[in-house]
């Protein structure tokens, strides 16, 4: 995806793989700054945020970083998994205006999304997970770090349509927490239901939650991708339910890293998102 866009620009770079072994190997590797920017995934997003010398408000929020860039030797740390997540649906023509929306999960990615769909108007937000009191926990110190950033932050309108700024988002929605036994009700009722556990990635994993909780009239995203159907997804399709796996977050979040990186590197981008996110798309063989 990446290599195809630079083509595309004209630029030298290379995107590639690196598959480390322990926290400690990660941990090297990120304090030689040996790179111009580079993606993370599980499990060290919060290694990268402690690499961090500045972290973008996602990425505080999500206690994660899945983008560290390089500028003049100074990481500077974003979570774009929210952004990806929610611009993909949005493209699908999914709108969050007012919604009540349930994400599973309590990682980087799962607080990550909650933010991204605050910001795009959902009112009600729910965090579950299979802990009550760990669901508090996490959610209690999202609100605490939220609050902090937006009474000291110079709010600014969305550069989204339709979107709300940082602070209209902290006003406007109401955020809850659940255990997936606790929460049935508020799971059947919401409008939008976005996983984005772990729970998928190997052959024969369960769905988070009980299928018959699942009607037609929802919007179901499991963030897992390119390994088959989830339980998830298979359970929200046979509810009739409007499904997504996690191949479009994938891209849209590829788009919005490159066109991070390219910001602060200096290069123009003439590309629209939807052109960049075609491009990457037929690159990544989806």
């Amino acid at each position: 995806m990446y290599n195809a866009l630079y083509e595309k620009l004209g630029l030298d770079w290379h995107y590639d793989f690196m598959d480390l072994p322990s926290t400690e190997k990660a941990q090297e590797f990120l304090a030689a700054h040996d790179f111009l920017s580079i993606n993370i995934t599980t499990p060290y997003k919060p290694e990268a945020y402690k690499a961090a010398t500045y972290k973008a408000a996602t990425a505080k929020l999500a206690r994660g970083v899945n983008l560290l860039v390089n500028k003049d030797g100074v990481l500077v740390g974003y979570n774009v998994d929210g952004d990806g997540c929610v611009s993909c649906l949005e493209r699908e023509g999914v709108d969050f205006t007012d919604k009540r929306v349930a994400v599973c999960g309590t990682g980087p990615t799962s607080l990550s999304i909650l933010h991204a769909c605050a910001q795009a108007g959902a009112k009600e937000l729910l965090l579950l997970g299979r802990d009550k009191d760990r669901c508090s926990e996490v959610i209690s110190r999202y609100l605490d770090e939220y609050h902090h950033l937006a009474s000291t932050a110079i709010d600014l309108p969305s550069a989204i349509d339709g979107h709300l700024s940082f602070v209209q988002a902290y006003e406007n929605a109401d955020f809850k927490f659940g255990s997936y036994s606790t929460s049935k009700n508020a799971i059947a009722a919401a409008d939008i239901i976005i996983d984005a556990t772990s729970l998928g990635m190997n052959a024969g994993d369960p769905a988070p939650f009980d299928a018959s909780l699942l009607s037609a009239s929802q919007v179901v995203m499991d963030t897992v991708y390119g390994h088959g159907m989830t339980q998830m997804v298979a359970n929200a399709k046979e509810a009739g339910c409007y499904t997504f796996d996690g191949a479009g977050m994938l891209v849209a979040q590829a788009v919005i890293s490159a066109t991070i990186v390219c910001e602060i590197a200096g290069v123009d981008v003439d590309e629209s998102f939807d052109g960049m996110f075609d491009l990457m798309w037929d690159a990544a063989g989806f």
